[in-house]
């Protein structure tokens, strides 16, 4: 809502953007219906097959959407010649949806995670939550986040890293990403390009390499080479405490014991946080201490009935990139004189 508020006081009338599992695709759409916007959004292919109804949602708000890598730009079909058959990514979508954007008239490109503008909308995530914890008398001992690009582990932390860094209080933070596209746990922290077909200017991010093409898991919002230059930041110099990543399968056996428990059908993304704070809430059952435990809960999952449906007949399989795979991405990365080379 709010990158859609500014663009519409810019006189801005189209928009382009990419999203994965389709989450931020459906809130632009929102938020460009509400304002009048016209919206073209590139999901990530193989999200498109998994997720029809997300697609639908979409579409039904008036966004155009077009499954990534597509023959309707150069990138996307340079993308699709070097890896015919591809699913796509994060990284393929972001390049096609900002060459969009560049040949279409009065229009402009907004990304839905990774950026620190895109952190600071998402802060009210952890601004509403402290105030409710606050109501309640709770303070965090941990905070728990699932993490792709970074915007959501960033929104929610955002409040309680303030008191961190003003020594204010302590809490451990933990990042949860998925094994098949491991930035923060087996990335390299390095300046890389934020997009697949090499458009956006370079950041310095935990990062896969842009060029690297993750397994098509059905953690769609979390399919993303690198992480947000911030919350990079924040780890690299152990401010954020953990990384952690989970096979896809470890992921469907909490989102599944969570929705018994507590009836929500969870997102799956959403599921690597509940994973992590049944692993907290378990050592602190084992060694009788008691701790407060905050993760996110982004979003529910009836728009991943066949994620579930692949869980619950055993086909799901779990997949993650070899140690050779990465380093011939990390081979790749951008090569700055006197930096990196």
């Amino acid at each position: 809502m709010a990158q859609v508020y500014y663009a519409k006081q810019q006189g801005i009338t189209k928009l382009t953007t990419e999203t994965g599992a389709g989450q931020w695709g459906t809130a632009l759409a929102m938020a460009c219906a509400y304002f009048g916007i016209d919206l073209t959004v590139y999901m990530v292919k193989v999200s498109t097959q998994q997720k029809p109804y997300r697609k639908a949602v979409m579409e039904t708000y008036g966004a155009k959407v077009i499954a990534s890598p597509s023959n309707t730009t150069e990138v996307g079909k340079k993308i699709l010649a070097e890896h015919p058959g591809t699913g796509g990514s994060l990284g393929c979508a972001i390049s096609e949806a900002i060459e969009a954007a560049v040949r279409t008239p009065n229009c402009k490109y907004v990304l839905g995670s990774v950026l620190n503008q895109v952190l600071l909308h998402q802060s009210i995530i952890g601004i509403e939550a402290k105030a409710a914890m606050e109501k309640l008398g709770e303070y965090p001992d941990i905070v728990i986040g699932c993490a792709g690009g970074g915007s959501n582990l960033g929104g929610l932390m955002s409040s309680y890293m303030q008191d961190k860094l003003l020594g204010k209080r302590s809490p451990y933070f933990i990042a949860v990403e998925p094994a098949s596209c491991p930035s923060l746990t087996r990335g390299k922290y390095a300046y890389d390009f934020c997009d697949t077909g090499k458009i956006t200017p370079i950041a310095k991010m935990y990062t896969m390499g842009c060029e690297f093409l993750p397994s098509p898991n059905h953690a769609g919002g979390l399919r993303y080479h690198g992480m947000s230059p911030i919350v990079s930041k924040l780890y690299h110099d152990g401010y954020i405490d953990e990384a952690r990543s989970v096979l896809q399968s470890k992921v469907f056996d909490a989102a599944t014991l969570f929705a018994k428990e507590e009836t929500i059908l969870p997102a799956p993304e959403s599921a690597h946080a509940i994973h992590a704070a049944i692993e907290e809430a378990a050592k602190c059952r084992e060694s009788g201490e008691s701790k407060t435990i905050l993760f996110g809960l982004t979003g529910t999952g009836y728009f991943d009935m066949t994620a579930y449906m692949s869980y619950l007949d055993g086909s799901m399989t779990d997949r993650e990139p070899t140690d050779e795979m990465l380093k011939e991405s990390f081979s790749r990365l951008p090569k700055i004189p006197g930096i990196q080379d």
